[in-house]
């Protein structure tokens, strides 16, 4: 992907969950764009890749479990080690897990919140300090639809999403004193490899398929631009009009 315009010129993008999948293409997107980007993952292997592949004087690789707010705290450090600052957090590490309160297991139930949830907020709040430093910093915590509406059989998941979302609204009204513009993204049906393997049918979704995740990155992109210098609080339902009603019905 070659540098088309400016639109986060000199901006430090801090990702999780960026070695793959839709996190990889929000590196690449706003690196193309003009940002430097830390790369955070526990594939090592794909995101020193991932690294080579934007530039190192572009990309920066920190090994990172999201579920230890030390190792949280530890990577803030080396981003600012790098690159000296940190304008822009995509919480996007998630995992996916499926069961109703009957039948999924409190290891899935906790290990789900515990990535979803908690890593979220544990990354906000080690980079809270960092983002304070900038006069337009931004949060995007990546939900989705799940978050917005009940989803059959995906009790942890569901509700871990729903959290993302409120802690979302909150912390917008909480940051908006220090300039931190905080909003949730809520993302479909997407091709990526954490959903390679669902069945899943296509009928649901008005525009009857699936979105790429350069789709996904460019609303990442809009949110991490100061083109959104007046946007917070607010949940970006982006699902090809999934949750808009019920596509499947047809009464005629």
């Amino acid at each position: 992907m070659t540098h088309t315009t400016k639109r986060v010129e000199g901006k430090v993008a801090f990702i999780t969950g960026a070695a793959s999948g839709m996190g990889a293409s929000h590196a690449r997107v706003l690196a193309a764009h003009g940002a430097k980007v830390v790369i955070t993952d526990l594939n090592d292997e794909l995101g020193q890749e991932l690294v080579k592949e934007i530039g190192e004087e572009k990309a920066h690789y920190v090994h990172l479990n999201v579920t230890s707010f030390e190792e949280w705290e530890v990577a803030v450090q080396k981003a600012l080690e790098r690159f000296g600052k940190i304008d822009i957090l995509i919480n996007n590490a998630g995992i996916f897990s499926s069961g109703s309160v009957e039948d999924a297991t409190v290891a899935d139930w906790d290990k789900t919140i515990a990535i979803d949830l908690n890593g979220t907020f544990y990354g906000m709040k080690a980079a809270l300090p960092a983002l304070k430093e900038n006069p337009t910093a931004s949060i995007i915590n990546i939900s989705s639809i799940a978050g917005v509406t009940g989803f059959k059989n995906r009790a942890a998941y569901s509700a871990a999403k729903w959290g993302v979302q409120g802690l979302t609204k909150t912390s917008a009204m909480d940051l908006g004193k220090y300039n931190i513009r905080v909003n949730s993204v809520h993302p479909g049906s997407v091709e990526t490899p954490l959903t390679a393997n669902l069945k899943r049918g296509l009928g649901q979704i008005p525009l009857g398929r699936a979105a790429q995740v350069e789709e996904i990155s460019n609303l990442i992109l809009y949110l991490s631009s100061d083109e959104s210098s007046f946007v917070t609080g607010s949940s970006f339902v982006i699902d090809g009009g999934e949750t808009a009603g019920n596509n499947l019905r047809d009464d005629q």
